[in-house]
């Protein structure tokens, strides 16, 4: 006996800053579900600063695991599960949003999940949950917006005050404000 080899998955370098960006985000847990031996898991959940971890999961056990999580998860929040291999891929098409990792996932992994991530960079992560809740404000807004014009020129044009010149104007302006508030 000579030496050893150990062959082991390297963690990503924004792995860390993205969980606490995450955290600093509003999300509530934080979990890892590996099938990895146990001490290499606690390892890498300490490293990164996870709220659980769980390992020597072989794939059914993931999908389990994952089950008892969203179970213990609040009626209104959503599961996220991040999976780059042929094992997470039951899991990612039962997350309530699944994000494989693209740059080396498998295509078991890319085809299940709902967001790809081709950069195999986790801070892309945080990115994409911040346009999303941009993207969302910006929806609320024109809804809003939208709706508040055409209430207002229907209770004018039921008075009598609003000609049906302005209540096209009207709507036609409130369709040009939506989209520049969308840009």
């Amino acid at each position: 006996y000579i030496g050893y080899i150990v062959i082991s998955d390297a963690v990503k370098e924004d792995a860390a800053d993205a969980i606490s960006e995450l955290k600093r985000l509003g999300i509530k847990k934080t979990v890892m579900l590996t099938g990895d031996v146990e001490a290499v898991g606690k390892q890498i959940g300490q490293q990164l600063g996870l709220d659980e971890v769980y390992a020597d999961l072989l794939p059914a056990d993931k999908v389990k695991k994952f089950e008892e999580i969203k179970q213990q998860g609040s009626s209104k929040g959503k599961v996220l599960f991040v999976g780059d291999g042929i094992n997470d891929a039951p899991v990612l098409a039962q997350a309530d949003i699944g994000v494989a990792m693209g740059g080396l996932g498998s295509d078991a992994a890319i085809e299940a999940a709902d967001v790809v991530i081709m950069t195999d960079e986790p801070s892309k992560l945080v990115s994409a949950i911040k346009i999303a809740k941009m993207t969302r404000n910006v929806v609320v807004q024109n809804i809003v917006i939208a709706l508040g014009v055409k209430a207002i020129f229907l209770v004018l044009g039921a008075f009598g005050i609003a000609s049906m010149w302005e209540a096209v104007f009207a709507d036609v302006g409130v369709a040009l404000i939506a989209i520049f508030n969308a840009m």
